[in-house]
């Protein structure tokens, strides 16, 4: 009898699922009455708000990154300290972390120098709008590219043609609300956050082999104070992790301009190619933009 039913319900159930909202409202009137009518009311309501408010949450976390980007866009000059973790699985699928420090400097729309320091190398990216310098620091070695244009155009050239990920690279380009938007398939305001005593709105974004995070600062100052993202395509989903300790917009007026380092020796900028957070041949890391 239980099986009769059980078969029976899910045909009615099945039914109904296709019917109009009118006769969805007959339907359970006439198998359970006007207290069937009261459950599907509400039940539809719910599923509507539910959708509405997922929607509305994923318009306000969009908008939250488009004030975001268009306030460090507006900004001539900046100053900002960072540690970075990226992980690693091992070839025995062992996860492991390695963390850096460093500090980057931007006056728009032509220099930049960069530093970061870990465990495994000690690295600094120096550019001027006509000269970018690569100095290994902790080898006393250096390279040098003439490479004229902007920090969007040089910031591309590195990721793409030297694979060299300034940190946090796409939060600085001036058009960075479309690169990180490139490619999104969900969105959503997660909520609110704390990151170093400082209240943040926390969002939510994926793509098909990448979830991100982003972690916003409230108020009229929207800067970023934490980044991840989780490389989905990966066996372990390795992150990559940024979190950003000061924001300023004081840059000394000599930051751009390198100064070769005593005993440093000029070498072909191949010979810096180990350069990464991560030694040579560890495994797979996360993604970083």
């Amino acid at each position: 009898m239980s099986k009769i039913w059980t078969t029976r319900a899910a045909r009615l159930n099945h039914g109904a699922h296709k019917m109009k909202q009118k006769d969805r409202l007959e339907f359970s009137r006439r198998i359970f009455g006007n207290a069937g009518v009261a459950v599907c009311v509400l039940l539809t309501t719910t599923v509507l708000l539910m959708s509405s408010a997922h929607a509305e949450k994923g318009e306000d976390a969009v908008e939250t990154l488009k004030a975001m980007s268009d306030y460090i866009a507006g900004q001539k000059t900046l100053s900002v300290t960072f540690d970075s973790d990226v992980e690693v699985i091992t070839s025995d699928l062992q996860k492991l972390q390695f963390t850096s420090s460093g500090q980057v400097q931007l006056s728009r729309p032509d220099k930049l120098r960069a530093t970061r320091t870990g465990g495994y190398t000690d690295v600094e990216i120096v550019f001027d709008g006509k000269t970018l310098t690569v100095n290994g620091k902790d080898k006393n070695i250096f390279a040098q590219l003439d490479s004229p244009g902007s920090v969007d155009q040089l910031i591309g050239l590195l990721r793409d043609k030297y694979a060299v990920a300034a940190p946090g690279g796409d939060l600085l380009l001036s058009r960075s609300f479309d690169e990180m938007m490139m490619d999104v398939i969900d969105a959503k305001d997660v909520g609110r956050g704390v990151i170093d005593g400082v209240e943040c709105e926390h969002l939510a974004f994926r793509n098909v082999d990448t979830d991100w995070q982003i972690w916003i600062e409230l108020g009229a100052r929207p800067v970023p104070h934490k980044y991840v993202i989780t490389s989905k395509a990966v066996t372990g989903m390795p992150q990559y992790t940024l979190r950003i300790k000061e924001w300023r917009t004081d840059v000394p007026a000599d930051a751009f301009a390198f100064k070769s380092p005593q005993g440093a020796q000029k070498v072909a900028l191949e010979a810096l190619a180990d350069t990464d957070e991560v030694p040579q041949g560890t495994a797979t890391t996360g993604e970083k933009k």
